[in-house]
């Protein structure tokens, strides 16, 4: 199946340098370039809103998910093309994962990580076989991937499992690799006792 919809995971603040902004815009007009559709976490603020009227501005179909609790502080953007509004964080995750063809992982907080790695987790567990790109904003994310390379030096983490999280360094770089992700053929994720 072609990707039709990409999911960003971001921050819902702007960071400290202009160029977080600068790359979010320049991944939503990439992903409206390609005729993509946009899945995100429905906020207007920080990067999430910068991605969402990017992309916008070039055309794409936005789809955002965003919690009640959260759409009651008026951080919804009001201006997607779908805004679905769940109950919960995990709802809004499951969502955004089920919408959407594969992940790219803009600089962001504890949020931005915690969605990463879930969809990182529901891959290494064959429950999907969806790519997951972390774009490298001027080595935002180099200390984060350094530690998954100390997890598989430590054999906490497989090789083929590593390679599940990508880096990008251009929004064009993270789109190429999410339309050529194939999941690694891996039939067994952990070693029990009794294989070791």
């Amino acid at each position: 199946m072609p990707m039709q919809r990409v999911c960003v995971f971001c921050g819902a603040n702007p960071g400290a340098r202009p160029v977080f902004a600068e790359a979010a815009r320049a991944l939503g007009t990439a992903i409206a370039a390609r005729g993509l559709g946009l899945v995100y976490g429905g906020g207007k603020v920080g990067l999430m809103g910068v991605v969402a009227d990017a992309a916008l501005g070039a055309g794409s179909e936005v789809d955002g998910v965003i919690p009640d609790a959260l759409m009651e502080r008026e951080l919804g953007h009001g201006s997607v093309t779908r805004l679905h509004v769940v109950r919960s964080m995990h709802e809004r995750k499951a969502m955004m994962a089920e919408l959407s063809d594969g992940f790219v992982v803009l600089p962001g907080g504890f949020g931005t990580l915690e969605e990463a790695f879930e969809v990182l987790t529901w891959s290494q567990l064959g429950l999907h076989n969806k790519g997951t790109v972390f774009l490298d904003v001027e080595g935002y994310w180099g200390g984060m991937l350094s530690t998954l390379d100390a997890m598989q030096d430590a054999a906490f983490l497989k090789p083929e499992h590593r390679l599940l999280a990508m880096r990008a360094e251009t929004a064009d770089q993270a789109l190429d690799m999410l339309a050529s992700f194939r999941p690694p053929p891996v039939a067994k994720w952990i070693e029990t006792p009794a294989q070791a």
